[in-house]
């Protein structure tokens, strides 16, 4: 199926926007009427459009609005509300798209459709295992309890992101203050000062010769240097538009030391997490697995849990499935295989995430700790020896030295 934006009018003449998944343009047109909607646009979602080259789905800006929907609406169907109108309660509190998306959910309940079948509609907003786990809700009776669950897995996810964000964010900010500053120098200051000790006739030595050739370089390729830095920018999020760029880049990541090794514990605790939170919901192993695999965002890892779900299809057990990839540690097979054999899988799993998710958060800070004395030491070498360079020829003029 396709992926159309579209606009809209509701029966309240409320102007709405989202987006609906349809085999064709004619088909998404139908299915909006249908839904009561005046349809004013409808266009399809090309793939090549500006989401594509930032490396940020639209779903992610809205996750956090979401999970406070989740949670608030798991509360309201434990208070005995019903569905449509804990619906139409979060549909007041947001506002823009998000508020849009709320609207369509609760005009496709309120015309007969279960809540996973309108989630599902929506695949820029609702991820496949929030539409999983809604289904098996409405289908055990449990919704309530299983929203909760969501609920919960998703402020994990959110707090293990902004973990890992937040130690990595004061080593970005220096890496890019000490861009800054040097080009400053280089092309403010240091030529000013030695064009003063060239027009005074002063003899230059060979560091002061050394940071000039520097300077002149910056200066004389300036818009090269950017152009090149720009496009390399654009060929990576290129490369990573296709499957074997994608493969390469992660790959690459998972065999870089502590990058490598934090990426990998994050993914695999993501992918517990998952496995665990749908068998206490009551989905089935291999349809877990699936799930978990089509939500993690390492190509590499993905397949290899494709392979074992294929695997384990064919009868075979599933360490020894996971054995086979070859990218998945011996203690991730012991806590499947042992897990399995004594009923308690999904317990194991949680530990198994919980202790990931503190591993990854030990590393991001500990990479931080190592970061930012680099940069902080690299710089002050930087500016040091441009001051050395640039006063060194004065002190040799005035017989100092």
């Amino acid at each position: 199926m396709a992926v159309f934006a579209y606009k809209a009018l509701d029966n309240r003449a409320t102007a709405i926007q989202g987006t609906i998944s349809a085999d064709n343009l004619r088909t998404a047109r139908d299915l909006l009427r249908s839904r009561g909607l005046l349809v004013e646009s409808v266009t399809a979602q090309a793939e090549s459009n500006h989401r594509r080259w930032w490396p940020f789905r639209r779903h992610a800006r809205h996750m956090a609005k979401r999970v406070a929907m989740v949670r608030e609406l798991s509360t309201l169907l434990s208070a005995g509300i019903p569905l449509l109108d804990a619906l139409d309660s979060q549909t007041q509190q947001h506002t823009g798209s998000f508020q849009a998306s709320l609207l369509m959910l609760r005009d496709r309940v309120a015309a007969g459709s279960g809540l996973a079948e309108a989630m599902r509609e929506q695949p820029a907003v609702y991820d496949a295992l929030s539409v999983h786990m809604v289904e098996v809700g409405e289908n055990s009776g449990t919704l309530d309890v299983v929203l909760d669950q969501l609920a919960n897995f998703s402020e994990r996810y959110l707090q293990l992101k902004d973990r890992v964000v937040n130690a990595l964010f004061y080593p970005v900010v220096v890496f890019l203050l000490s861009m800054g500053v040097g080009m400053f120098l280089m092309t403010v200051v240091v030529p000013m000062l030695l064009d003063n000790l060239l027009e005074a006739g002063k003899t230059i030595p060979w560091p002061t010769r050394v940071l000039k050739g520097m300077s002149d370089f910056v200066r004389g390729h300036g818009l090269e240097i950017l152009a090149l830095a720009t496009l390399a920018v654009v060929a990576f999020f290129f490369l990573l538009r296709t499957e074997r760029g994608r493969r390469l880049w992660h790959r690459t990541l998972l065999r870089l030391p502590m990058f490598g090794t934090m990426a990998r514990k994050q993914e695999v605790a993501r992918m517990a997490l998952i496995v665990s939170t749908l068998l206490r919901s009551g989905v089935v192993l291999l349809q877990s697995l699936e799930i978990a695999g089509r939500a993690m965002r390492n190509v590499v890892l993905r397949d290899a849990l494709t392979d074992s779900q294929q695997a384990i299809q064919s009868g075979r057990e599933i360490g020894e499935a996971l054995e086979a990839t070859g990218q998945f540690s011996p203690t991730v097979v012991q806590i499947f295989s042992v897990g399995q054999q004594s009923g308690k899988l999904e317990e194991m799993l949680q530990r198994l995430a919980d202790t990931y998710d503190r591993q990854v958060a030990t590393l991001s800070m500990r990479m931080a700790t190592l970061l930012e004395p680099v940069l902080i030491v690299g710089l002050a070498l930087f500016v040091g020896f441009i001051l050395f360079a640039t006063v060194l020829p004065i002190l040799e003029a005035g017989n100092v030295l």
